[in-house]
């Protein structure tokens, strides 16, 4: 099986992609491609044995159909710049292997996320973990973004002090609050790294995180394009239906009326986009 090469994925090797206010993600490395995904399927050599298109409609169907392993055989490796509470969201995903700056041995840079004045919202009042999209006054979005400016600037003299007191690293940094920037390096297998942008992409995920997210979605069609196509058709564009939703749907079908009333009938309405 030959080394994979990718023109659109070696052309942004190791180039800086900009999220939130400092952060960015790279691409490191990459190995395997739609060509690998095909070839691993088919347990055969060499490319070109089959046409594009029935590539492509491979790719489709061992998605669709949620045949994993083929999708392994391509893994991505990320330099990630990310504030430390995107990053406490995104390491809930464990199936991938990592390396993370140590404020034990590294001196914290003062950089911080501050949120952008768009980006200040209220308290959803039915989403104990979302924002509103009720409108904040500008003042209000001012005065916010001075009292985390302010926090921030304040405890990152006092960490400065520390470390002039030539106290241990490991020590100093305890402060350090959930907007500083941290680095690390990211290794994923293509099938997880789906289930990954599956839920971190969705409307409920964090703006921030989100944010990261759509970023990798771009790098990854560049390394492995039909089958992020083929993700974005089968798994990010589709919905997922209980039994008695599928019996609701069929009726409906029908032309009968639907069987689901209440918040069954309004979760159901919300998943079909009506």
């Amino acid at each position: 099986m030959a080394h994979s090469y990718v023109k659109d994925a070696e052309l942004i090797l190791d180039k800086e992609f900009k999220v939130l206010d400092k952060g960015f993600v790279r691409l490191v490395d990459y190995m395997g491609s739609d060509d690998r995904i095909v070839q691993s399927a088919r347990v055969s050599y060499g490319s070109g044995t089959k046409s594009y298109r029935e590539d492509k409609g491979l790719i489709n169907y061992l998605l669709r159909n949620e045949h994993t392993s083929p999708f392994e055989q391509v893994v991505l490796t990320f330099h990630v710049k990310l504030p430390i509470f995107v990053a406490r969201q995104w390491i809930r995903h464990r199936t991938a292997r990592l390396n993370e700056i140590s404020g034990r041995y590294s001196i914290m840079k003062n950089e911080f996320y501050l949120p952008d004045l768009s980006d200040i919202s209220f308290q959803s009042q039915d989403n104990k973990q979302g924002r509103s999209t009720e409108e904040v006054p500008e003042e209000t979005k001012e005065k916010v973004l001075n009292i985390l400016k302010k926090g921030q600037d304040s405890i990152y003299a006092d960490y400065q002090d520390i470390l002039d007191d030539d106290i241990a690293r490991e020590l100093a940094r305890i402060n350090l609050p959930l907007s500083t920037y941290t680095e690390w390096y990211w290794q994923i297998d293509l099938h997880n790294l789906f289930h990954f942008l599956r839920l971190r992409l969705d409307s409920h995920a964090q703006k921030e995180i989100r944010d990261y997210s759509e970023v990798l979605l771009e790098i990854c069609k560049k390394v492995a394009p039909i089958a992020t196509e083929a993700f974005e058709i089968q798994v990010k564009g589709s919905c997922r239906l209980a039994s008695y939703e599928i019996d609701a749907v069929r009726s409906m079908l029908n032309g009968e009326p639907s069987p689901l009333e209440g918040r069954d009938k309004e979760i159901l309405m919300q998943k079909l986009g009506l």
